[in-house]
């Protein structure tokens, strides 16, 4: 069993409200689930209108798939106009 987690640091330049964040980290998060079967959940900066850290996990049997379902993630968050996406880290265990 292999377990992936993805933390990323995100930018959210059109909010000008903790609604308007919540709004924005909910659809992204949503979507995340339903398209890519992971586990995503808002970690960090909860308080910040325009900043956002997203935690993500998935597990598998595969090393080479988890990684690769997580590579997917960075590049649908990178496409995502919402938000920018700054540092962030996988952690295979």
């Amino acid at each position: 069993m292999v377990i992936g987690a993805l933390t990323a640091e995100l930018a959210i330049a059109g909010a000008n409200s903790l609604k308007d964040k919540r709004q924005a980290l909910k659809s992204l998060l949503a979507h995340l689930r339903n398209e890519f079967n992971v586990s995503a959940a808002e970690v960090g900066e909860h308080d910040v209108w325009r900043r956002a850290t997203v935690g993500v996990a998935v597990v598998a049997a595969d090393g080479a798939f988890v990684n690769a379902v997580l590579d997917k993630v960075i590049d649908h968050i990178e496409g995502d106009p919402r938000v920018a996406l700054g540092h962030y880290e996988i952690e295979l265990l």
